[in-house]
């Protein structure tokens, strides 16, 4: 198993599936976990704002018995007051693991180059892997196999959406990604899902045609401007209102679950009847990402849970 976790494509299937396992555990079994991570550290290092990733890593590594040291810019922007290279390296020499949400790919790169601790990506400007995790242990909890099943995201083809491809592809679920013409996953990793997705049984779609996702068991979306962006909402919503997660596109399609990452432009990608209606699976998202997380820590700092 991968010292780190950096793009999600550290573990196989069966790896995969052993993880959502120990999640799943870890859920519904939390007091034989209490001790797991005792005297253990965790730095979480974060560029960008966050609420349900600060808060799932450092409540779920104090339910773990371990220790979160939150750290943020008030120690200066990475790479400007001192070289990531020398964040990595001292951060290494007090911690046990390293959870990292930043700008810049490459950041995660240098630091998981210059750590002989593990380093989890929370978010970066191309994977979003611990909430694909989180997804798709929802989805087993909902539908059990989820190689038996098709997943339709709508809108920006974004990091969470390219987190989802590369995992469905790799748990072997049929993915569709329906996205207005220019705002599609990038053409590499979808190349690397399709890769992937040959090998476990499964299928992947890219479309601008909502008709795409007809058929499928969960509809899933996210923000239509990604954060940092200089495009407002309004303007975002000529190209992508035609995408929104609504309940004439929940009839059209079949599903009976829908997904959101959040946080949720209420009126914008998802529409609050659907976000607060029975279908919805948003909250129990929120939930797991906290157990996805645990399981994640525990299989790359405790290797007797693996």
């Amino acid at each position: 198993m991968s010292t780190h976790f950096i793009t999600g494509l550290e573990f196989d299937k069966s790896q995969a599936l052993k993880l959502l396992a120990l999640a799943s555990d870890i859920k519904q079994q939390p007091q034989e976990f209490a001790h797991a991570l005792a005297g253990k550290s965790v730095v979480t290092l974060f560029e960008k704002p966050s609420l349900r990733t600060r808060l799932s890593f450092d409540i779920g590594i104090n339910k773990l018995g371990g220790h979160a040291v939150y750290l943020d810019q008030q120690n200066g922007a990475m790479g400007s007051r001192e070289s990531v290279q020398d964040f990595a390296l001292n951060i290494a020499t007090w911690a046990d693991a390293l959870v990292a949400r930043v700008s810049s790919h490459h950041t995660l790169e240098v630091l998981a180059e210059h750590s002989d601790i593990p380093v989890v990506n929370s978010l970066c400007d191309l994977y979003h892997p611990c909430q694909a995790l989180a997804d798709f242990l929802t989805l087993q909890e909902v539908f059990g196999d989820v190689s038996q099943i098709k997943l339709a995201y709508l809108g920006e083809g974004n990091n969470v959406c390219q987190s989802l491809l590369l995992l469905g592809a790799t748990l072997g679920a049929d993915f569709v990604a329906v996205c207005p013409k220019g705002h599609s996953p990038d053409a590499q990793i979808v190349k690397q899902a399709e890769q992937i997705a040959a090998v476990n049984g499964a299928s992947v779609m890219i479309s601008d045609r909502i008709e795409a996702a007809a058929g499928a068991n969960a509809l899933y979306t996210d923000t239509w401007v990604s954060m940092g962006s200089d495009t407002s909402l309004e303007q975002a919503k000529t190209t992508f209102m035609p995408y929104q997660l609504n309940q004439a596109l929940l009839e059209q399609t079949g599903a009976s679950t829908v997904l959101h990452c959040q946080p949720a432009h209420r009126g914008y990608e998802i529409t609050s009847e659907v976000m607060d209606g029975p279908k919805a699976r948003i909250l129990q998202q929120a939930e797991n990402r906290m157990h996805a997380q645990n399981a994640l820590l525990l299989a790359l700092m405790n290797k007797q849970f693996v």
